[in-house]
């Protein structure tokens, strides 16, 4: 009886635990649903449909398992946008590859000053963001980003009759946004105006710039997400100079490089978010160089699918982005690197540097391990064939250091030279730049990869790196 009694009464101090384990167990799991489900449209077999991802919390996003379905791109999904459905299972603290990383995330403030802001006169820190109201001057966010895919949000209430700007350091893109006209103007030419309706002084809207390549979308959203206006335009590039032009019906629009500004014409505004984004947290491969690595900027759109970046990157089934700076050394490679490698899980980051100079043993050294102090393995390559034969001493740098460090990459030289032997530009694989006398003193340039030239490079890639595209069908 006494056996029968101690039995029972374990039982029951066991069925207890089980209970209260069970309740606290549940606990758990309504507090971290209740904060995701904030700001969610509703719950379903552990799935959350978000109307908006990136109102939530940091921890949040880091504790969600975020996948995409986009209404407007087929190919790679873009996780940001608030006309898109993104879903998030909770998953032990588990990223889904496809979702978006934060590259920069600032809510400006009094008692909550920016480092990275430089305010030029133009603002300063109130109750509930950065005023600005000084037209002429910008704040300008020292963080250089190029990577070919990134969104910046600006979260802004401006007064009645503000013009607000939102541009570039180089002003090669420029945003108006006209509150009293209620109008948008990309500065295009000629210049791109779309309505706004729902614009008006004293409420909280957001203004998205999304660069996809050759891609510029604009949206804005006012705070509810009840209205929301866009347009999206394409850089449609020459290809050549001159008489190497291959594409007449062009259309150019900058395709905001550099550092990402804003102000007003007039008015005011209160700035009280700013958020930097890449389209995914974990890629294969990361591409960085100069002006090879951005075709973007001079290829025809109807060409830019045979550029050897975008060969690459749909060889990978879209699992890489590229990040390239025309006219840029590896002076500026090792900046903007800083700002987008900590936040993307690269398994390869492939370097194709030196086309306009500034290689040096030591800073070639120091980029590599930068990379490597990510984790990711460097493909460091020999850069084209150009006309002026100033690869050569270039690539011999290279290969130094590539031998040195034990390190792989594509020999690029041999894929765009005449021979073969990485000496003499194959000029039928460059688009011809045929420069006027009075510009850069008739220079004929030879050293941007053409189609031909782009499927040479692609086809070398294969065959010098195959571990990059391992088990990839």
């Amino acid at each position: 009886m006494l056996c029968s009694n101690s039995n029972d009464y374990n039982m029951k101090f066991e069925f207890r635990i089980i209970l209260y384990a069970a309740i606290a167990g549940l606990l758990c799991c309504f507090f971290f649903s209740f904060e995701i489900n904030q700001k969610s449209c509703r719950n379903k077999n552990n799935v959350w449909v978000l109307a908006d991802l990136n109102s939530l919390s940091l921890t949040a996003r880091e504790k969600a398992t975020v996948c995409v379905k986009s209404e407007s791109e087929t190919t790679a999904p873009i996780s940001w946008t608030y006309s898109n459905t993104a879903t998030a299972t909770v998953k032990n603290g588990d990223i889904y590859p496809n979702a978006p990383s934060i590259l920069y995330d600032g809510m400006p403030k009094i008692g909550h000053v920016l480092p990275d802001l430089t305010l030029n006169d133009a603002g300063a820190y109130v109750d509930d963001g950065l005023m600005v109201h000084r037209p002429g001057s910008l704040v300008m966010l020292n963080k250089f980003y190029a990577l070919a895919h990134r969104l910046v949000r600006y979260r802004f209430n401006p007064s009645p009759g503000t013009i607000c700007i939102f541009q570039t350091d180089k002003k090669d893109f420029t945003l108006k946004v006209d509150i009293i006209g209620k109008k948008m103007f990309v500065l295009t030419n000629p210049e791109t105006a779309v309505d706004v309706p729902f614009l008006k002084g004293g409420k909280d809207y957001d203004v998205e710039i999304i660069r996809n390549y050759q891609k510029m979308t604009v949206r804005i959203l006012d705070a509810e997400r009840k209205d929301s206006t866009e347009v999206t335009i394409v850089n449609d590039g020459t290809g050549g100079v001159g008489q190497g032009v291959v594409n007449q019906n062009t259309f150019s629009v900058g395709l905001g490089h550099d550092y990402y500004c804003f102000g007003v014409e007039r008015g005011s505004m209160t700035v009280k978010r700013i958020t930097v984004v890449a389209p995914k947290k974990v890629v294969r491969l990361l591409i960085y160089g100069d002006s090879i690595t951005e075709p973007e900027a001079y290829y025809p759109t109807s060409l830019f699918p045979s550029a050897w970046t975008q060969m690459i990157i749909k060889k990978l089934d879209g699992d890489a982005i590229s990040s390239g700076r025309s006219g840029y050394t590896i002076n500026e490679v090792n900046n903007y690197i800083r700002n987008e490698l900590p936040y993307i899980k690269a398994k390869y980051v492939m370097v194709t540097i030196g086309t306009n100079g500034g290689n040096t043993e030591s800073n070639l050294i120091d980029l590599i391990n930068f990379i490597q102090s990510y984790d990711a393995i460097p493909i460091l390559n020999n850069i084209p064939c150009n006309e002026s034969g100033t690869q050569m001493n270039e690539n011999a740098v290279i290969d130094k250091v590539r031998r040195n460090l034990n390190l792989n990459g594509v020999r690029f030289d041999l894929a765009t030279s005449l021979d073969g032997d990485g000496k003499e530009v194959d000029k039928t694989m460059m688009f011809w730049e045929n420069y006027p006398p009075t510009q850069y003193n008739g220079w004929q340039v030879w050293h941007h990869p053409n189609d031909k030239g782009s499927k040479a490079m692609f086809e070398q890639a294969l065959n010098d790196v195959p571990e990059v595209f391992d088990n990839i069908q």
